[in-house]
């Protein structure tokens, strides 16, 4: 009798270990999904801009023809961009660094593109040219918030991943910590504005 009900325990004790292990396991994929579902917003926020960028060039063009190394900037710009594709199961911090980087290579080659406009009264005053205007910069701010998205929920995975003792099921499984958007070192250092 002692010896089944010692059984019984070691048992009960297996069963509450086993289930926490899988409600542990199972929380760390549903925040992994969660991650990758947040990346699949940054991208698709970026592609929104990418795609607005032909369109953007097409118009300035129209109005600025002699500015054509910009527009080839923009557009070369844009491809890189685009060409850029992460699997965020398995993203790296140095892939993500390239990612971001080229996407901040679009950003410059948009702001010496929309710096070119300034340049024609005409152009800025156009509604085409305008509501382009409006939706990339939309678009940026749909990229910020994407990217800071991405963060949070990065970081939420990665302490559980880092936290006792969750982290020892996630090293069992192979979970790992997730890279985070950072600022371009450009953002550490403060504009000179001179006049």
């Amino acid at each position: 009798m002692k010896k089944s009900l010692s059984w019984i325990v070691v048992l009960g004790v297996l069963a509450i270990i086993a289930l926490w292990v899988v409600n542990v396991y199972n929380g760390l994929v549903e925040q992994e999904e969660t991650v990758e579902s947040a990346w699949s917003q940054v991208e698709n926020q970026y592609q929104r801009r990418a795609d607005l960028v032909p369109n953007l060039v097409e118009t300035v063009k129209g109005y600025a023809k002699h500015e054509e190394e910009t527009f080839v900037g923009a557009m070369e710009a844009r491809a890189k961009a685009t060409q850029i594709t992460i699997d965020p199961s398995n993203v790296t911090p140095e892939q993500l660094a390239a990612y971001q980087s080229a996407q901040g290579e679009l950003s410059q080659a948009l702001g010496r593109l929309m710096a070119v406009a300034e340049n024609y009264p005409e152009l800025k005053a156009a509604p085409l040219f305008t509501n382009l205007q409006a939706q990339l910069e939309g678009s940026e701010n749909r990229c910020t918030l994407a990217r800071q998205q991405f963060n949070e929920e990065a970081k939420k995975f990665n302490q559980d991943v880092r936290r006792f003792p969750g982290n020892i099921i996630a090293s069992i499984f192979g979970f790992e910590k997730k890279p985070y958007f950072e600022a371009d070192e450009e953002a550490k250092h403060a504009p000179k504005v001179q006049f």
